[in-house]
């Protein structure tokens, strides 16, 4: 192709997923602002991308699967300028609602620290292989040098090989989500062969051979050497197989501090979409717990939990779709005993309808947890017309070298 085919463009922003944006708009991966670049449009889309002037924040890759491999958008650019991206992500979605507030600085987890990852497996005519999808592609890229995941989330791939070979079919990857536990590899396996007597047989001998601690096969139990419990302060915790974790250690502490400094003196918390229990029974430790989740087995994982461990306050627990059911007014203030702090920790839809419930009991403290800011900028404006105040923001990115940010922020109320 000539270069008379090209198109050269300016980047002047990065958009949401971490593409740089120049006029049109034109999207192109892995660019930064400021830099020119030349490639070929396709569409709204710029490929075969060349770098003709380069920003003075671009870096070299640490991970040498970035060219080839989807798991990381951003690490062709410094730590600096991706903390300060992801912190004007959450500023400018709270400025288009017209909030602002006091911004901590960012706290970043540092390489090979997560501790969940999804692999894509696939059979091969000489065997398996493991690893993440390209960008926009099918194509699998293999990552033994991974500089995201921990070494024990990288220790699965030759189990993941092994568990391809005995259960997948030629048409369809495996998706082979990982958690690291105290007690070793928790796995769980979608888009696998149907599981009969021979091929259980044989992932129940293969898991004893690689001491999994559990591995399950779509929905069912294939084996479990040990409980993949988690700790969570002083309770220790078995998660449904693929139960929502947060992604490193590091990111959860982070969180954690975040929420309890803003429910410090509360003695009576309700914890809405309260997971397995990562903020409940810490939590615990100093107050009365009420924690309300969708999904019964981790209500059912977090109430066991806490009846295991020694030295912590009443924790109470409640499965409920707070989507179309959320707490309202009178049960935020039961019996005139109302709850002196929430936390709230929504997917990325946000929390719409039960933010506008907490903001009608006048609950005095809100901590928010949110991995998506906009939505979490649009229940802000919500509370903030209810008389409520935003303290703080805290960025975490636990989500290294992505365009994922999250956050946690502190409200309270007025008068």
């Amino acid at each position: 192709m000539t270069d008379a085919a090209r198109t050269t463009a300016t980047i002047s922003r990065l958009g949401h997923q971490g593409d740089g944006v120049a006029d049109g708009p034109l999207f192109a991966p892995r660019t930064l602002p400021g830099e020119i670049v030349s490639g070929i449009a396709e569409g709204s889309r710029l490929t075969q991308i060349r770098i003709q002037t380069p920003s003075e924040h671009r870096v070299q890759p640490p991970c040498r699967h970035y060219k080839s491999c989807g798991g990381c958008q951003l690490q062709h650019a410094s730590d600096a300028f991706v903390a300060e991206w992801k912190t004007d992500v959450v500023r400018n979605a709270l400025t288009a609602q017209g909030l602002e507030t006091e911004f901590r600085p960012i706290l970043t987890s540092p390489p090979r620290s997560r501790r969940r990852a999804t692999l894509a497996v696939r059979r091969t005519k000489k065997g398996a292989m493991v690893g993440f999808h390209g960008q926009a592609s099918d194509v699998i890229t293999e990552i033994p040098d991974c500089q995201l995941l921990e070494p024990e989330l990288l220790s699965a791939i030759p189990v993941a090989e092994a568990l391809a070979l005995a259960g997948a079919s030629r048409k369809t990857p495996l998706a082979v989500t990982v958690t690291t536990s105290d007690a070793g590899l928790d796995m769980l396996v979608r888009n696998g062969k149907p599981l009969d007597g021979p091929l259980r047989i044989e992932l129940a001998q293969l898991a004893e051979k690689h001491r999994i601690a559990r591995l399950t096969w779509e929905d069912e139990p294939v084996a479990m050497e040990q409980p993949p419990v988690q700790p969570f302060g002083a309770a220790h915790v078995c998660p449904p197989p693929g139960a929502f974790l947060q992604a490193t250690r590091e990111g959860e502490a982070a969180l954690l501090a975040a929420v309890l400094e803003a429910t410090k003196g509360a003695k009576r918390i309700v914890d809405l979409f309260a997971g397995c229990g990562t903020f409940a029974l810490p939590l615990a430790q100093m107050a009365e717990v009420h924690a309300v989740e969708g999904e019964r087995d981790m209500v059912k994982a977090l109430d066991a939990g806490w009846r295991k461990a020694k030295g912590l306050k009443k924790v109470t627990t409640e499965a409920r779709d707070l989507f179309r059911n959320p707490l309202l007014p009178e049960d935020l203030n039961p019996f005139g005993a109302a709850f002196e702090a929430a936390v709230i920790d929504p997917p990325r839809a946000g929390a719409e309808a039960q933010v506008a419930q907490l903001a009608k009991a006048r609950t005095p403290v809100i901590a928010y947890v949110s991995c998506n800011p906009v939505s979490f900028a649009r229940d802000a404006k919500v509370l903030a017309g209810a008389g409520y105040s935003l303290d703080w923001v805290q960025v975490v990115d636990q989500f290294r070298w992505s365009a994922h940010t999250e956050l946690a922020a502190r409200f309270t109320l007025k008068d």
